[in-house]
C-alpha cells in the first residue's frame, strides 16, 4: 500500500469566491490523509481582472481556510496576492496547518494579458521542496513552455502543474505534461480548470509516461510509489538522481 496518494482536482470556478472555496475544502476533506492534492491555477478567483480589489481582499482568508483543510495532507495551488503595491499569481504549497513554500508565477501569459495586471517573480526562487521524503517541484501552467526552467525540477519525484490552459491548446498540453514526466523519470500531478475556455485536461502521469486523466472526475487519486521512480531511472540512467 502506498503511503501517499497523488490526487488531481478538476472543477469549475464560478463568480462566486467562496463558492469555489468550499468546493476545493469539500473535495480536500474526500482525501485520504496523506494525499498530496494539485488544485487548478488560480481555482478560487479565475483571472477576474475586473475585480481585483475583490480578489486580493478574499485570499487572507482563503488562505487561512486551506491552512486548517491542510492536516496531513499537502495541497498545491494558486492564488493571486498583492505585496509592496505589486500584484502576484503566487504558487502555494500548504502542509499541517502552514505555508511551507511559496513562489510567484515567472512567466505570465501575454497573450491574455496576464503582464497589464500582475508583475512576474524571480527564477531564482524556483526550487524543489522536500516534504515528508517526497521532492516536489511545481509548474504554474504557461510556465512549461519554456526549456530553461526544466531543469529546475530535474531530480523531483512529483512535479505539480496548477493550470489555466486554453482548449485551443489542449494537444499541447497534454503532450508537455507526458513529456515532462517520461524527461524527468518522475509523477506529473496536473491540474486544469473545468471552466468552459480551458482543457479540462487534469491528470496524473507516471514515470514510464502512462497517462491517467480525470474524466469527469473532479478528483483522481493514484498510489505515490517511490519505488517507480527509482526502478525508472536505474532502468534508463539518465543521470538523474
Amino acid at each position: 500500500m502506498s503511503e501517499y496518494k497523488l490526487c488531481s482536482l478538476l472543477f469549475e470556478t464560478t463568480p462566486n469566491y467562496n463558492t469555489n472555496l468550499q468546493t476545493l475544502l469539500t473535495l480536500v476533506e474526500q482525501t485520504p490523509d496523506k494525499s498530496l492534492i494539485v488544485a487548478p491555477e488560480v481555482c478560487l478567483s479565475a483571472y477576474d481582472y475586473d475585480n481585483f480589489d475583490e480578489v486580493i481582499a478574499f485570499a487572507p482568508i482563503a488562505i487561512e481556510e486551506i491552512k486548517k483543510a491542510s492536516q496531513n495532507k499537502i495541497i498545491i495551488l494558486t492564488i493571486i496576492e498583492k505585496r509592496d503595491g505589486e500584484i502576484f499569481n503566487f504558487a502555494k504549497v500548504f502542509h499541517n496547518g502552514e505555508v511551507v513554500y511559496e513562489r510567484a508565477k515567472v512567466r505570465l501569459f501575454r497573450f491574455g494579458d496576464e503582464h497589464k495586471y500582475m508583475s512576474e517573480g524571480s527564477d531564482d526562487d524556483i526550487k524543489i521542496i522536500e516534504i515528508d521524503g517526497i521532492k516536489i517541484s511545481i509548474f504554474i501552467c504557461f510556465e512549461l513552455r519554456f526549456k530553461e526552467l526544466w531543469h529546475k525540477s530535474e531530480g523531483a519525484d512529483v512535479i505539480a502543474v496548477p493550470s489555466y490552459w486554453g482548449v485551443l491548446r489542449t494537444e499541447h498540453f497534454k503532450a508537455i505534461t507526458q513529456t515532462l514526466a517520461i524527461i524527468n523519470q518522475c509523477y506529473v500531478v496536473a491540474s486544469d480548470s473545468m471552466d468552459e475556455e480551458c482543457t479540462k485536461m487534469s491528470g496524473i502521469i507516471n514515470p514510464q509516461g502512462e497517462v491517467l486523466r480525470n474524466g469527469n472526475k473532479p478528483c483522481l487519486e493514484v498510489d505515490y510509489n517511490k519505488k517507480e521512480i527509482e526502478l525508472m531511472r536505474r532502468y534508463m540512467d539518465v543521470g538523474i538522481r
